[in-house]
């Protein structure tokens, strides 16, 4: 076999991508696949300013309402909204007894042209979030719906919504994490430097509640596995009548550190993340009650030997202190109430599966007047919504298994009816009202058109605002009362995609029927020939194919290109129930690649067109995980792909998510081996481009960098862009456009004839 030097080639940031190209070993000539072609032109209908438009619409999704919130008893709609093109959100009310809208508070008032500061751990927990807005990201309505909090930049301000004056707090004590009202709105309680703060906001005064004594200990904040993984935010929670404080105490004395060096500026000192990874410590987490004014701290009781993992705590006005503790291995969970007296513990329930739980935030849900509480689980094969009486034990199943229940949205007191997302078709969402009283029937639909649909409403009165966008691609923010009457719609300004997406769903393939979406270019032409891309995730709790064209503009600038784009769900993915989304135990590549395989062959004999000779494939994150896979293992499938972000190795990521599917490495060594990039990379036979943002604290840069290593020791030939500075989300206008104008060009010389 020949092998050529490695070749290093560097370019600006007005470059390729302000990267590094990297080609290592170069196959030998008469292996198929080498794809040396020559980049050909685009297609004439391929929009050459659609890039540039979409990147700096930031995906034609600024300039949409978000973060949309009704006050109490309905009387106003709150929201946030940025320009056309822009990531800087202000905040927007919304009056429904008039229709009109008006600006409440906008960031360059608040900062009176100054720059917006993030600290560190401000930036890593808008990561952990997604959350790339600046400006006003986010807002806390008081539960009388009185004030409102907007925090920025370090300060923290209060609103009265009656007058619409302005209070700054400031603090010395550092930069303010979480800061939420108390129930009566008179005080805040917030994280400064890793220790939980009560500021009273008349006064302005604050109260430190904890004093850690170690850089390794913080009060107050969730860690990081229940920030990325479990979808807990909060390491704080007021008691209903404002009195104490629930508060998690987190020990990262034994978790692995991490440290993240920005190469590009190698005089900086590299940050340093506790980062727990399969096998070994996890931050050891506790919870304790104190007074919000300060006091003795009483421990929480609970076998956290057995249960280390706090997945969830709630602490509602209609119930007791509850929590929800998992084992390490995700297999057992137990939902305790808690004397928070005495921090001793009663068992409402427990939960079970010899694969993994899923875990839903919204639950439990403590209901008015002693009548228990509402549940969901998958023991009995699929997503059902229960009624649980105080002491745990179950009054009534509120759904069937084959109802396709997706989430609580809103509980009706007033009628006793709990509004919430359903579809027995997996690629909708719809909402339903579902009674809790048998007397009053079963599920009714609220709404029918194909689409995802979804709803914010106040908490008394009816008045809510339905979400939608529709299979046709309509989207939509509208304001409707109690009578069901729309009062008007919440505002987009933003910018209209220069063309519609040609998207055809279908269910394909044998026995697993599986959900797919082929996107054509808009100059289709029967009966040629042209090569196909897949876009893939394949991951869990992840669903690709959904009746929402507005999700795939990329893909139909692709499309434009000259290429026909397919998306598949296989097994492990959402929405069809838990028997297919096991599957993946201890497993997270084989059945799924399968999958994709059997899918794509399906679809072709569906569409002739599809060329099979000339497959690409891509994605990020997971599906750069599986896009690596993918050439790597089906080179008879595959003959190019491009792996954004991947794991390259479970054994490098974190526990939570990890040990979920592929269980602890002790237990499951073939496993791991069999599911990591670094047993196949040095097989590649197929042209690969590895992307990976060099500050990623999520997929660490070092999993493409082992990744590489790997394959220019087996002597294979690949590209490799690192992006300097980004982490795991890539939210700059213009590295976004060189980013997607690489990926095709790539195709088009990888996959041209």
């Amino acid at each position: 076999m020949h092998i050529t030097p490695c070749r290093v080639l560097v370019a600006g940031l007005a470059g390729v991508l302000g990267a590094v190209a990297v080609g290592c070993a170069s196959l030998d000539q008469g292996q198929a696949g080498a794809g040396t072609g020559v980049v050909r032109g685009s297609t004439p209908i391929a929009d050459p300013g659609f890039l540039r438009q979409y990147a700096e619409t930031y995906r034609f999704g600024a300039g949409r309402p978000t973060a949309i919130r009704a006050t109490p008893d309905g009387d106003a709609v709150l929201f946030l909204r940025s320009g056309p093109r822009s990531n800087v959100r202000d905040l927007y009310s919304f009056d429904p007894a008039t229709g009109a809208e008006r600006v409440l508070l906008t960031a360059a008032d608040l900062l009176g042209g100054g720059e917006e500061a993030l600290s560190a751990e401000e930036k890593a927990r808008r990561e952990r979030m997604r959350l790339s807005a600046r400006g006003i990201a986010r807002y806390t309505l008081s539960k009388d719906g009185r004030r409102i909090l907007v925090p920025l930049s370090g300060d923290l301000y209060v609103v009265e919504r009656a007058t619409g004056t302005t209070q700054r707090l400031t603090s010395d004590a550092g930069y303010p994490i979480d800061p939420r009202f108390s129930p009566d709105g008179s005080r805040l309680g917030v994280v400064r430097d890793r220790d939980l703060y009560v500021q009273d906001i008349a006064t302005g005064a604050e109260t430190r509640l904890t004093r850690r004594d170690s850089d390794a200990v913080s009060y107050g904040v969730s860690e990081f596995v229940a920030q990325e993984e479990m979808g807990r935010f909060h390491g704080f929670w007021w008691s209903p009548d404002g009195e104490k404080i629930a508060v998690q105490r987190t020990d990262e004395s034994g978790v692995e550190v991490l440290r993240i060096m920005d190469p590009t500026r190698p005089e900086n000192p590299p940050h340093e993340w506790r980062y727990p990874r399969p096998g070994k410590a996890n931050a050891e987490v506790t919870l304790g009650i104190m007074p919000a004014t300060g006091g003795e701290m009483v421990w929480v009781q609970w076998d956290r030997g057995r249960y280390p993992y706090l997945a969830t705590v709630k602490w509602s006005e209609h119930g007791p202190l509850t929590i929800l503790v998992q084992n390490r291995t995700q297999t057992e969970e137990v939902l305790l109430a808690v004397d928070d007296e005495t921090g001793y513990t009663t068992p409402l329930l427990v939960e079970e599966d010899p694969a993994w739980i899923n875990l839903d935030q919204d639950m439990p849900r403590w209901l008015p007047g002693g009548r228990g509480f509402l549940w969901t689980t998958e023991r009995r094969g699929a997503w059902q919504l229960e009624h649980r009486a105080p002491d745990g034990s179950l009054i009534r199943v509120l759904t069937p298994t084959d109802f396709g229940y997706r989430g609580l949205v809103h509980v009706d007191e007033a009628t006793g009816d709990v509004i919430v997302q359903a579809s027995a078709e997996p690629t909708e969402t719809h909402l339903w009202r579902v009674p809790m009283d048998a007397t009053r029937g079963g599920p009714r639909p609220l709404t029918s058109e194909p689409g995802s649909h979804g709803a914010v409403y106040a908490e008394r009165g009816g008045l809510h605002v339905h979400t939608y966008e529709t299979s046709d691609g309509r989207r939509g923010w509208d304001v409707v009362g109690a009578s069901g009457r729309r009062l008007g719609s919440l505002t987009s300004v933003a910018e209209a995609p220069p063309f519609e997406v040609n998207i055809e769903w279908a269910r394909v393939g044998g026995a697993r029927r599986y959900d797919a979406s082929i996107i054509r270019p808009r100059d289709f032409r029967p009966g040629a020939s042209y090569p196909v891309i897949v876009s893939v995730y394949g991951g869990p709790h992840a669903k690709t194919v959904t009746r929402t064209p507005g999700r795939s503009l990329l893909n139909q600038w692709f499309a434009d290109h000259g290429f026909i784009v397919v998306q598949f769900d296989g097994r492990g993915t959402p929405n069809r129930g838990r028997a297919w989304e096991r599957a993946i135990k201890n497993d997270v590549i084989t059945g799924p690649l399968a999958d994709q395989v059997e899918a794509l062959r399906a679809t072709a004999q569906r569409v002739p067109e599809m060329d099979l000779s000339r497959v690409g494939i891509y994605g990020w994150s997971f599906g750069g995980y599986f896009s690596a896979h993918a050439v790597m293992q089906r080179p008879d499938v595959y003959r190019a792909g491009v792996a954004g972000a991947p794991v390259a190795d479970w054994l490098d990521y974190d526990t939570h998510y990890t040990e979920r599917y592929m269980g602890l490495p002790e237990a499951n060594p073939e496993g791991y081996e069999r599911a990591s990039v670094l047993t196949h990379a040095p097989n590649l036979e197929r042209p690969l481009l590895v992307i990976h943002g060099t500050a990623d604290d999520n997929v660490y840069f070092m999993h493409s960098l082992k990744m590489a290593d790997a394959m220019f020791r087996g002597g294979r030939e690949f590209e490799f862009v690192p992006l300097p500075g980004f982490t795991h989300m890539v939210p700059d206008p213009l590295v976004t456009e060189r980013l997607y104008t690489r990926i095709i060009g790539f195709f088009e010389k990888t996959l041209r004839d």
